[in-house]
């Protein structure tokens, strides 16, 4: 077996290896839980100093929300169904935050009255409705970035100008809540370790204001962004962690508030693999020099971030020998279910129907991104 794009055999961990080799009804997606363990370790060390909060939403999977549990993360969840997951693996309220901005009233309340007393917004109508469900919760207020470099980026959905984020700040002691700072995010899959800078520098001129308003934030949330590696090269973990911290320290000096992180992709993607099976090889014309590839998993399936082709994944095939370009495709009967056509991918010319293909470091965003869409089951997933 080799990956397409470099003709090198790439082999997983054991455990996974051992898993694909029984050959499951496919498709589905495996996770070793000792590589969860390890790129959380990997964080750790980056960031001796910050609060980890998981994710949840990178991969709800109960192993991998159990196992970070165990190793003492903290967790960020976007809905009530994510918290009762946590709560179900023995989380305990405190250590959840609910950071999503958009929340209804109802799953305000129900988190307060689990415990959860952390909460973030971006717009004085999320604020009222934290002032009324969760008095005297702490609360952080989310600026906008660019997002740039980022391949899967962030959108002004979420994040407020950091002149509004001031007057929130201050309408939320107003309120009886309790401000602890801001959050932002550079968009997720971010490529540049510099585009933490900028954010921060902003943020420390919004500190200084509120300070001499009276309001001293103790925190601020650099989100999460940090990379996984699929095709194409990426900076490991450590300059991230160097040019993050002398931002830090050019931005607030000696003063710096508590840093909290958020990781999703960098604990779990590069621990997961999903095994697909192809259904249908085709050309379209008879003079056609590229072949149509079908999956049994498209976009619908769990390979969402392939919209726009923004994520492009390493692929293993069993074959070896000369290779032609490909579309791949997914499998339901939905026109836009492609999942690369401009992306160059070039596979095996020897590649047969009924044939196993491996997408790699497939560990986040994917089985949450899974539908029931036209019939077709939600993706497996098995921790090992």
């Amino acid at each position: 077996m080799t990956t397409l794009e470099t003709g090198v055999w790439i082999r997983l961990s054991n455990k996974l290896e051992a898993l694909l080799q029984t050959r499951p009804a496919t498709p589905f997606l495996a996770i070793d839980l000792d590589l969860v363990r390890r790129k959380y370790g990997d964080l750790r060390a980056n960031f001796a100093r910050a609060v980890i909060h998981y994710t949840v939403k990178a991969n709800p999977a109960p192993g991998i929300i159990s196992t970070l549990a165990a190793l003492g993360a903290h967790f960020d969840i976007g809905s009530r169904a994510e918290l009762d997951l946590c709560l179900g693996q023995n989380v305990t309220p405190e250590r959840i935050s609910f950071g999503h901005t958009v929340k209804k009233a109802a799953d305000i309340a129900y988190a307060f009255e689990r415990g959860v007393r952390w909460f973030g917004f971006d717009s004085e109508a999320e604020l009222e409705k934290l002032a009324q469900h969760a008095p005297g919760a702490g609360v952080l207020c989310r600026v906008q970035t660019t997002g740039e470099h980022a391949d899967w980026p962030v959108s002004r959905k979420f994040g407020c100008v950091p002149e509004m984020a001031l007057d929130l700040l201050t309408r939320s002691r107003d309120r009886g809540l309790v401000p602890l700072g801001v959050s932002f995010h550079v968009g997720s899959q971010q490529t540049d370790p510099s585009q933490w800078r900028a954010p921060l520098m902003e943020a420390a001129t919004l500190y200084r204001e509120l300070g001499r308003r009276g309001i001293d934030l103790p925190r601020i949330d650099i989100g999460g962004g940090f990379p996984a590696q699929y095709r194409g090269r990426i900076a490991p973990l450590d300059r991230y962690a160097g040019m993050i911290h002398r931002a830090l320290a050019d931005a607030f000096g000696v003063s710096c508030p508590a840093v909290t992180i958020e990781p999703g992709r960098a604990v779990v993607a590069e621990a997961g693999v999903i095994q697909s099976e192809i259904v249908l090889i085709a050309h379209k014309s008879p003079d056609a020099g590229t072949r149509w590839v079908y999956l049994d998993i498209g976009k619908f399936g769990g390979l969402t971030e392939t919209l726009d082709e923004c994520i492009r994944y390493r692929l293993r095939t069993p074959r070896t020998g000369q290779t032609g370009p490909v579309i791949l495709a997914g499998p339901t009967s939905d026109s836009q279910d492609i999942l690369y056509e401009h992306t160059a991918y070039d596979l095996p010319l020897t590649l047969a129907i009924g044939d196993r293909v491996e997408i790699l470091n497939a560990g986040a965003y994917t089985s949450g991104f899974a539908s029931a869409f036209n019939g077709f089951p939600p993706l497996r997933t098995y921790c090992l």
